[in-house]
């Protein structure tokens, strides 16, 4: 079994043009592991996701992938090297239905559909209700069913890798205990999760790991467990807190 970790940061430096929203981040990631990224708004979570899969441009030994330097890599072809991203606000295609928007997944995935882990028949089975709603405009769906299709979209890409960006805010509690139930299920198939998330005792649940960022710097990293609440709350904070 190899030591390299499926995906890890170097240094890694971003931001938007003149504005520098990262400081020499390193993080890592085996595979089938669930890591999580914790954070108050503005602490630089989703720039952090947007620099790893090519959204933003950084140098390209800040981030590896299986080992190989990957930094700058356009997002379709990280996809087609084997990470995936659930987008903060979801991104579908209005006006398509469920089925197209996950057609379109499958069109530019990693392996043809049968190849892979994931199939539309297995994800129908992970979530139900969009097996009823298949044929519907996108837009019809509540926010939850949209969630559903957002991360069944990215797993029919077939990813090693999956970076889940919010997929807990504005949905119902209800909700989110079922969104967040399936994630043990996708690691078992060894996909890696960075999971991006503000509800800390959240992300400490579903995680093996976990990162605290504060102002585009790691404040705090450890097992999920083991870390206390004092100190997630210092590092999350810049101070010591009460974490509700």
């Amino acid at each position: 079994m190899s030591d390299t970790p499926i995906l890890s940061t170097h240094g890694l430096t971003g931001g938007y043009g003149d504005f520098q929203a990262l400081f020499g981040i390193d993080m890592h990631i085996d595979a089938g592991e669930v890591v999580a990224l914790i954070g108050a708004n503005g602490a630089g979570k989703s720039t952090f996701l947007k620099s790893i899969f090519g959204l933003l441009p950084v140098d390209r030994d800040m981030v590896k992938f299986e080992g190989n330097p990957v930094g700058g890599t356009p997002a379709h072809m990280m996809v087609r090297r084997g990470i995936a991203m659930v987008p903060e606000g979801r991104r579908l295609f209005v006006g398509m239905t469920v089925e197209e928007n996950l057609r379109i997944a499958i069109d530019n995935a990693r392996l043809p559909e049968g190849e892979g882990p994931w199939t539309r028949e297995h994800l129908f089975d992970l979530f139900p209700i969009l097996r009823e709603k298949r044929r519907q405009p996108i837009e019809d769906l509540s926010g939850g069913q949209q969630q559903m299709v957002a991360i069944s979209r990215a797993l029919l890409c077939q990813p090693k890798v999956l970076l889940c960006d919010e997929i807990s805010l504005g949905l119902a509690p209800k909700v989110i205990r079922e969104i967040y139930e399936i994630l043990p299920e996708i690691s078992a198939f060894g996909t890696a999760i960075v999971l991006v998330e503000q509800d800390v005792g959240l992300a400490r649940e579903a995680s093996n790991r976990l990162y605290c960022m504060l102002e585009g710097r790691i404040t705090l990293t450890g097992v999920s467990q083991d870390i206390s609440r004092d100190a997630i709350a210092a590092a999350y904070f810049g101070a010591s807190h009460a974490v509700a």
